[in-house]
């Protein structure tokens, strides 16, 4: 990691230094004090987040919050960029296998509960759900607060289903080998080029969603020791496999180049018939396509297993988390703080009205308003046989090493022999240099 923020310092001196133009620290203009708060795209939650920070600054009038916004792997590379140059934002958050390592980089501060509205640290510990804040919990300190939760199912068009003779009721995938079967029937191309697809991956996300394909096969990223990685050949190579026939050179099922999946679904174009998504999902199909949202003809189902699986293992979950920059002034800090908690404070209307987001209290996560949601079930039945997705100070790392071993099988035509000897040697020599 300290590797990638030094490459990244050097790329920063050749960027215009218009990027950080909201970046800078300590800003007080006539005794107000300014946050400059940092947060992924999301329609519904930006018109709540500006509703909910205007009454935090009449509230607060001292206090000014500039919030800014960027597409979610833009917002990843750019928040590193600007930590590089000691230009992060004040407050920020990330999926944690991005964010885990401004903890163990120094780069962050411990969350001041008192600020964030509460007696004591035992008291934030006891308001949400057990092992949702261990991801944020080092050396007995507490580093962020959950913005999310969040884990993905399959979201399935049924139309899409109808149009070639499926019940998507009944004839949804429950296996990698259906999905495969289910996709070559769907599938429509004009020569090699893919103009309807029946699934396709979440491709930059490779811990989240190809991790537990390995792990339902037997296979592991790190072992239990921590000492050794890619455990488990067997099940790496078959899913490396799996992944090559999925792409191009094999049954041209779906690829990293097109359009992700997820984005498309919303539309309704007759172009995609399943994705893999989170709850938020809805809310974004409800501002994007209301008469789609309204007309029944979409579902979510679990995510699918290998048939030969030895471990029942869903999709990842991942959380987002608010941390605050360390660089900050004390009196930034303190009032971050005091922003976080106010909105952590509002969750039913994050669940509601910001994007169908959980944020993992009890209250929320035993509620009616959540158990009542469209597919709220599924969801809940797929976390509890998930867990958290991988996260250390090298978790981007390993993913980027992951998505060049995917990538090198479908798009390059690098067997999965070979593939998965590079990837191995390859992500046993980050976990060594961490140790």
């Amino acid at each position: 990691m300290k590797k990638t923020f030094t490459f990244l310092l050097i790329v920063l001196l050749l960027l215009p230094a218009v990027i950080f133009a909201q970046g800078g620290k300590d800003k007080k203009e006539d005794g107000i004090i300014t946050i400059n708060y940092w947060t992924h795209e999301d329609p519904a939650r930006t018109q709540l987040e500006t509703e909910l920070i205007a009454q935090f600054e009449a509230d607060n009038p001292n206090i000014k919050v500039v919030r800014s916004t960027q597409a979610a792997v833009k917002q990843i590379e750019l928040v590193q960029t600007a930590f590089a140059a000691n230009q992060g934002p004040d407050m920020f958050n990330l999926p944690i296998e991005n964010q885990f390592a401004y903890i163990t980089n120094g780069r962050v501060a411990p969350v001041d509960a008192q600020a964030a509205g509460y007696a004591d640290i035992s008291e934030v510990y006891a308001k949400y759900a057990p092992h949702v804040l261990d991801a944020v919990t080092v050396n007995g300190k507490l580093y962020g607060l959950p913005l999310e939760l969040t884990n993905w199912a399959i979201y399935l068009n049924k139309k899409v289903f109808q149009s070639v003779g499926l019940d998507p009721e009944k004839d949804y995938p429950k296996t990698w080998e259906d999905m495969m079967e289910i996709s070559e029937k769907i599938v429509i191309r004009d020569g090699d080029i893919i103009v309807r697809r029946g699934f396709d991956f979440r491709y930059p996300y490779y811990l989240t969603e190809m991790v537990p394909m390995v792990e339902q096969l037997g296979g592991q990223l790190i072992s239990d020791d921590g000492k050794t990685a890619i455990v488990g050949d067997e099940a790496w190579l078959k899913v490396l496999s799996f992944m090559k026939e999925w792409g191009p050179s094999g049954r041209n099922l779906g690829s990293p180049t097109y359009k992700a999946a997820r984005n498309l679904f919303n539309m309704d174009n007759n172009d995609i018939a399943m994705a893999n998504t989170g709850l938020y999902q809805q809310g974004r199909i409800e501002s994007d396509n209301p008469e789609f949202f309204k007309s029944g003809d979409w579902m979510v189902v679990p995510f699918p297993v290998f048939k030969d699986a030895v471990r029942d293992v869903a999709s990842c979950y991942y959380g987002h988390y608010f941390m605050v920059n360390v660089d900050s002034s004390p009196a930034v800090q303190k009032a971050a703080w005091k922003l976080a908690g106010f909105l952590l404070s509002h969750g039913e209307d994050y669940l509601t009205r910001g994007g169908n987001l959980i944020q993992p209290t009890k209250a929320l996560l035993e509620s009616d308003t959540l158990r009542n949601m469209p597919y709220s079930d599924v969801f809940i039945n797929d976390m509890a046989r998930a867990h958290m997705v991988y996260f250390e100070e090298n978790s981007a790392e390993i993913q980027t090493l992951i998505r060049n071993a995917v990538e090198s099988v479908m798009l390059s035509g690098v067997s999965p022999e070979k593939a998965l000897a590079t990837l191995k040697a390859s992500v046993q020599e980050v976990i060594d240099e961490q140790r």
